[in-house]
């Protein structure tokens, strides 16, 4: 994948002046990084290698890379790749010490890179939108609208980034099937993820996605299929310089190998893979039927909302959207209970016990709202528009909603408006060229997800407000 940001982070997620390090000509490097302290590593932005969530520095291999670290007794410092060439360049120079940015391993790459052991394994697949009213088709109709047959692509179009293994793939397919694709290249400002999204959106007609990747970008994006493959399996690894001293590359390769076996490992996969979509939940519909009452915490839900002043089925609806009201719910990054809180945020608001226990959870969630809504009030002084901005500052966090306050005035918006001027400019937030904007404090932000937060739970209270009496 292509990136233009480049910006450091250390371990401990502390602000350092952006420098690349100095070039070592140091023979052994295992030992020269044990000296300085610190592994460098150059990693990818996105769902499965690196992203910030909740102030959480997170991602699969963000995750093995502050293992490996932290066997090595180093702290961990890591950059954005900004390009392919690029990467190359500063591993060969010796100004990073390995790259994890999702990486298929390729015959063309094996002679540019030092691969590690096969963290991975995957398949390239075609990504496509379904058909609307899907619900309305056979699932024989819906196979026949779909490409299931790759010869279907002769003299189509699939947006796919230059040097990335899904174009050699999909040059290769052109021969194999004797058709011309046509493969067009976004710019360097896109990824994958965001490829993924304007498919769903409907702006592009296909493109191409790991299969680890694209059932991450399920979630967010129900309407996409990614049955269709067109890859054998293949490896997704680390790589080094090959100029690298040896040992370095052999620790490596022993630490993965070592580490796979491990039950920590297998917890890391389920995270990030798997375990994602999966939550414990009572269905709503349970309750649906019953005059009143949407779920079985409805007095609590009540007694919280009276506190927030709040309309109670805005908070119902939320509470919804969190947990499907399962008090034992817990996302996969370890927020927990029925405002799907996170340990330090719980105890920062006033649970002092376990934060699964509904009241102490509702409690606590709805003291962070109220704390948000005192802090919004003097910038927002309309209250619906206000709820917008708490809902939005609750999920993705409050520095990336100031960001975007930040961008829109810079480019001319009302940052007092949500529709179509703040949330506009979350959603560029994961472009590279308003993410690195001076006035963005904050990085990333993946904003599909908050603004799709907003606009299902508001959605939701109207249902609510239209079935069930105040």
């Amino acid at each position: 994948m292509r990136y233009l940001a480049l910006f450091c982070l250390t371990f401990l997620l502390s602000c350092t002046e952006e420098k690349l390090p100095e070039e070592t000509n140091e023979p052994n490097r295992l030992e020269e990084i044990r000296s300085r302290g610190v592994l460098r590593a150059l990693i990818d932005n996105s769902s499965s290698s690196y992203f910030i969530y909740k102030g959480q520095p997170m991602g699969f291999e963000y995750e093995l890379l502050k293992r490996y670290a932290d066997h090595l007794g180093t702290e961990l410092e890591i950059q954005l790749i900004p390009s392919i060439d690029s990467m190359i360049e500063l591993l060969n120079r010796g100004s990073y010490d390995l790259v994890a940015a999702n990486l298929t391993v390729t015959r063309e790459r094996k002679e540019l890179l030092a691969f590690t052991e096969a963290l991975l394994y995957t398949r390239q697949v075609l990504v496509q939108a379904h058909p609307e009213k899907t619900y309305k088709l056979t699932y024989d109709q819906l196979e026949e609208r779909l490409v299931r047959n790759l010869i279907e692509l002769a003299n189509d179009t699939v947006h796919v980034l230059e040097g990335t293994a899904f174009r050699s793939r999909l040059e290769n397919l052109s021969d194999e099937i004797g058709e011309e694709i046509v493969l067009l290249d976004p710019g360097p400002e896109y990824n994958t993820e965001l490829l993924v999204r304007m498919v769903s959106e409907g702006k592009i007609k296909y493109t191409v996605a790991d299969e680890n990747q694209a059932k991450i970008n399920k979630k967010y994006f129900p309407n996409i299929d990614i049955r269709t493959l067109i890859s054998f399996p293949q490896q997704i690894a680390w790589a080094t310089s090959k100029n690298i001293s040896a040992d370095f590359l052999n620790h490596l390769n022993a630490w993965i190998a070592d580490f796979k076996k491990s039950k920590d490992y297998a917890t890391l996969k389920v995270k990030y893979f798997q375990a994602r979509t999966v939550l414990s939940r009572k269905v709503l519909s349970d309750y649906s039927s019953l005059k009143n009452r949407v779920s079985p915490y409805d007095e609590l839900i009540k007694e919280n909302a009276e506190m927030l002043n709040w309309d109670w089925r805005l908070l119902a609806a939320q509470v919804y959207q969190e947990s499907k009201f399962d008090p034992e719910a817990e996302s996969w990054n370890g927020a927990k209970g029925l405002l799907q809180l996170i340990e330090s945020t719980a105890k920062a608001y006033g649970a002092d016990s376990s934060i699964t226990d509904p009241s102490i959870n509702l409690k606590a969630g709805s003291r962070y709202l109220l704390w948000l809504n005192k802090l919004w009030k003097p910038k927002i002084p309309d209250e619906q528009e206000r709820i917008k901005f708490i809902l939005a500052s609750f999920n993705v966090g409050l520095g990336h909603i100031l960001d975007a306050r930040a961008l829109t005035t810079k480019n001319g918006g009302d940052e007092s408006l949500w529709d179509g001027h703040v949330e506009k400019y979350l959603l560029k937030k994961s472009l590279s060229s308003y993410y690195t904007d001076p006035v963005v404090k904050h990085g990333y932000c993946r904003g599909s997800e908050p603004v799709s937060y907003v606009r299902e739970i508001l959605e939701r209270y109207q249902h609510y407000k239209n079935r069930i009496e105040l």
